[in-house]
Formats: C-alpha cells, structure tokens, sequence
C-alpha cells in the first residue's frame, strides 16, 4: 500500500464532518467515487493510446457496488479463484482472466465455465489440465490460456510482496521450459512490480525479452501482470504508452496489463471512533477497527496510514499510540501526534483505505467488520458529497464462515 496518493482534502473534510455528526457507521470504509472515476478515466485513456487492455484486479480491489462506474471504462477483470472469477463474471462482465499458483481438477471444471482467459503456473499444470481445457472448447467455450513466465528480475523491495524473489514459487523460470512446453498456448504473463513505475517495467520488459523472446513468436497476447502505479501522481504515464505501443509493434501480440491498487489509488478511507484513552509509558487510545482484522497491511508490509489532521509522532502538541480492538498484543496502528488529546467519541479518517483493505479483512476474535460506503457527487454540486452505506455487517457474517 501507499500513501503517495490520497483522497482530496475537501472530501475527505467533508466525509470526517459527516461521520462526526453521526452520518457514517463506524467504523466505515467509504469509496469516493468522483476520484475512482477520475482514475478510471486515466487508465481508459492509457488504454485507447497505447492499445492495450487494462484489467481490474480483484485481489486488489473487490467492492462490486462500483463496477456499474468501472465497466464503464475497463473490459473486465482478472481473478486469483474461482470465487474472483465468479464475482467478475456475474458482477462486473467483461473479459475474465484468471491466475492461480495450482488448480485442482473441480476447481479447474468450474473456471472453465466462468473464466476467458486462463494463465497457468506451469507447464506441468497445463499438461495437466489441457484435457479439461480441450473438452471445454469442444462444447463451445471459448477459452485462451497462457503460461506464466518468471524472468528471475527483482524490482521490489520487500520480499513478501516480491513474485521474482529467490526460490519463488510464482510463474515458470527459463531453465524449467521449452519449446514444446508451450505449444497449445495463446499468451504469456509476467509479473515481478509492487507499486512501481513504467521504468521498472522497462527494465522488466528487457529481462523478459531476454530469457522468453524465443517464446513469444505464435503468441496472441503477452500479460504484463500487475504492481503498475499508474494514477500514482508522479507515474510516468509518457513512457508507459511508448513501452507498450514499441511491444506491440515488435511482437504483434495484444498486451494485457491488471492493475490492482491503481484502480482505487487514493480513492477511499476508513473511518473509526475513540472508545477508550489511557497512558501506560505513552498516551494510548483504543479504536473500534484493528490493524490486524481491518488493515492488515499495517503489520504485513508495514504500512503506516495517513490520518486526517494528524502529524508524525512528536510533530504536533499531543502524541499517542493508536490501538487496535482486538486482544493481539502487537495490534497497533501506530504513534501519531495530534493540536488536541484526543477523546473518547473523536472520530479519525485514515487516508487511501480503498486498495487491499476491504479484500483482506478477517473476523478474528470476532470483531464486527467496517460498514461499506459510497460518496457520490452531489447534483449540481461537484465539490459536495452524498454519502451511502451499501453494507453492514453483522453476526451471521462471523457465525457463517465456520461451523
């Protein structure tokens, strides 16, 4: 995750007043959708300039009550499952591309009903399921498959998040393939960005031709994955077109790109409520969402999210460390400084809350997740906000997933 990119500050002002009288659940992610299409038209227009395809990547973003705005620029999505799969095709339509590690056969019988596009691991899992994949077509199914590539290129910094870190196991590397490995399939894919820039996949692209360019003559398509900041605001969006139009024009293969988290860059937030404040060695308060069940990649990557009005520990008169509400001792969002104490009832808005959060929330210790919200524009006033809660959560979410 990122904090590069942020909610404008009139609307998030206008979302933390709103939650302060008591409009917003909380806590509350809330996805504006004025700045979700502001980024969706970015993307549409990269799409129409450089010839390509750009793909909504669920494990991403995942909040189906907006794909009536993304459909409208985007045509179609990539799934990491089946139940990805199946949220694109009944939710969103389109194009739907899969990826995963390994499916199992009844996995496999099931994407072939859902998925156009179906990227495998390995040529061991394409021999596998080609069969499948053959019968399919046989019965009217038009499905493309591709073999995902490991070009063995680091970009990324942490290794988590690295899909080309030593010994990974995603995607094929050169010494592992051949020739024949490859005969039946339409595409290829690589992936090995994280919040990166068009020159990281130039330096990728290079590394790519290098060890799989034998490979790519007979290819209709070649899928540049995901970890493309391109609404970022300083994403060289320039060099971006002209690496893809000069791939294009190389290898005459349609180009696919899925962008996860540049989707809803800098489109949503999180909204929580104080609940208790003490002091034990520091000022700490507890909040009524969690880092480690509502925003995971506080821990994970770490991430440290921005807060409305807040400042760096020490920055302003008032520091405290915010907790979490579960009974992890290391759930803690971190130590912000605030111009008052903070109070019990204070509402807090953290910033760029669209991407990887809602996709990864968990009920541990049974939490209650956040309410999901839409602002939209209000008629006649751009600059307002009419604020919608389209889901609530309640005991049945947490009962239902375990039994």
């Amino acid at each position: 995750m990122s904090a590069g990119a942020s909610l404008g500050g009139d609307v998030a002002a206008k979302i933390l007043e709103a939650a302060a009288a008591g409009e917003l659940d909380s806590p509350c992610f809330v996805t504006d959708l004025p700045s979700l299409e502001r980024n969706l038209a970015l993307l549409a227009d990269v799409q129409r300039r450089a010839g390509c395809k750009i793909l909504l990547a669920l494990k991403g973003f995942a909040q189906w009550s907006t794909f009536p705005v993304v459909r409208k620029y985007l045509p179609g999505a990539t799934s990491s499952s089946v139940h990805e799969a199946r949220l694109a095709r009944e939710e969103l339509g389109g194009e739907v591309h899969a990826y995963a590690p390994a499916y199992t056969d009844g996995d496999m019988r099931e994407m072939l009903t859902l998925a156009d596009h179906i990227v495998f691991n390995s040529p061991a899992q394409w021999k596998r399921h080609r069969p499948a994949v053959e019968q399919a077509r046989r019965a009217g199914r038009e499905v493309s498959c591709g073999l995902r590539c490991n070009p063995e290129h680091r970009e990324v910094d942490v290794e988590l998040y690295d899909p080309a870190a030593p010994r990974s196991r995603l995607g094929t590397t050169r010494a592992n393939v051949t020739a024949a490995d490859v005969e039946g399939l339409d595409g290829l894919h690589f992936h090995t960005l994280c919040q990166l820039g068009s020159d990281a996949l130039e330096r990728t692209l290079a590394a790519f031709e290098a060890k799989f360019g034998d490979l790519i003559p007979g290819r209709k398509w070649v899928n540049f994955g995901g970890g493309h900041h391109i609404t970022r605001p300083d994403y060289d969006v320039e060099k971006l077109v002209q690496l893809v139009v000069a791939f294009r024009r190389r290898w005459g293969v349609e180009v696919y790109l899925e962008p996860g988290e540049a989707i809803a860059l800098g489109t949503g937030v999180l909204v929580a409520t104080v609940l208790d404040t003490f002091t034990n060695g520091v000022p700490i308060a507890i909040l009524d969402t969690s880092a480690t069940a509502h925003m995971p990649d506080v821990l994970e990557m770490p991430y440290r999210p921005v807060i409305v009005g807040a400042g760096e520990p020490g920055e302003k008169a008032h520091t405290v460390r915010l907790g979490g509400l579960t009974c992890l001792s290391g759930d803690v969002i971190g130590d912000y400084s605030f111009d008052a104490p903070l109070a019990v009832g204070d509402r807090l808005v953290f910033l760029d809350m669209a991407h990887y959060t809602m996709v990864k929330t968990t009920t541990f210790n049974g939490v209650r997740l956040p309410s999901i919200a839409l602002a939209h524009a209000a008629p006649g006033r751009p600059g307002d906000r009419r604020l919608e809660v389209v889901k609530r959560f309640g005991y049945r979410d947490y009962r239902d997933r375990l039994s």
